[in-house]
């Protein structure tokens, strides 16, 4: 979800399960309790650089509190980048200092090639789906398995299909498009909504995923874990190359009677 800040100001977009401080007496009813301060970079427009992101305590003094909590809203950062040719995925892999300052990075790829390149090889975190027109090209299997291999999600916007019924139909076909591949895993629902009237609550936009081709319980997915999931992957690339966790082996039968000391085993042999 993203509402548009004043001049000069990046966008506001929220994750489903977050609402914007801003109008916080509107948003605060609805259950969000996270929101990301959007800079969307378009190189179509013109030659542009990535800049440090707007600290939240410059334009939020004092944030809401999440409703039915005492905790404070969580305000993140998050970096959009719209490429249209393979050169522009250079920035995403150069060692800029800036990038390294955004909490969540996402890329809108505008070509299949693209696409490829962005679920395959580039370090972020968000691959966002057009759902404004048709999309050029059809999704296949390898480059999205691999994206959800690598921990990439989806992302999805359902103002577009609110505000006009073209959009919509491209909104509901290009997203079942990616559910045939996906199979529904792996997404995340927002809004990049420019009005307060077109914010819908959480469980608004879980019922809005199964009509986008998705499982119950991957539609909930969608605006609770799969967002959470997010943005510990944002956390991991800014901190490390990845994430070691240990699994406990179970122990076979035979190891369990070599591990029997032999006194006992001579009882109940006898």
């Amino acid at each position: 979800m993203s509402l548009p800040f004043p001049p000069g100001r990046p966008t506001l977009a929220t994750r489903p399960g977050a609402f914007p401080p801003q109008p916080a007496a509107f948003c605060e009813p609805v259950g969000y309790s996270a929101v990301a301060l959007n800079h969307v970079i378009d190189f179509k427009e013109k030659k542009q650089e990535i800049i440090k992101p707007v600290s939240p305590s410059e334009l939020f003094p004092s944030l809401p509190i999440v409703q039915g909590t005492s905790k404070k809203i969580k305000v993140l950062t998050r970096l959009t980048l719209v490429v249209s040719d393979p050169s522009h995925c250079n920035l995403l892999r150069s060692t800029s200092a800036n990038i390294r300052l955004y909490d969540i990075i996402a890329v809108f790829p505008k070509t299949e090639k693209l696409f490829h390149i962005a679920c395959t090889t580039l370090d972020v975190d968000l691959v966002c789906i057009n759902v404004t027109e048709k999309l050029p090209f059809y999704f296949r299997r390898p480059p999205v398995n691999m994206a959800i291999d690598r921990g990439i999600y989806f992302e999805l916007l359902y103002t577009p299909a609110i505000k006009d019924s073209t959009m919509r139909r491209y909104t509901i076909s290009n997203a079942i498009s990616l559910m045939q591949i996906c199979k529904g895993k792996n997404i995340v629902i927002s809004s990049a909504a420019e009005r307060p009237l077109e914010l819908r609550g959480p469980y608004d936009v879980a019922n809005l995923g199964l009509l986008f081709g998705l499982p119950e319980g991957e539609a909930k997915a969608a605006v609770s874990t799969n967002c959470r999931a997010t943005m510990l992957h944002g956390e991991t690339r800014k901190s490390a190359c990845g994430v070691v966790y240990t699994v406990k082996k179970p122990r076979k039968v035979e190891e369990e009677e070599t591990a029997v000391p032999a006194c006992k085993k001579a009882k109940t042999q006898a």
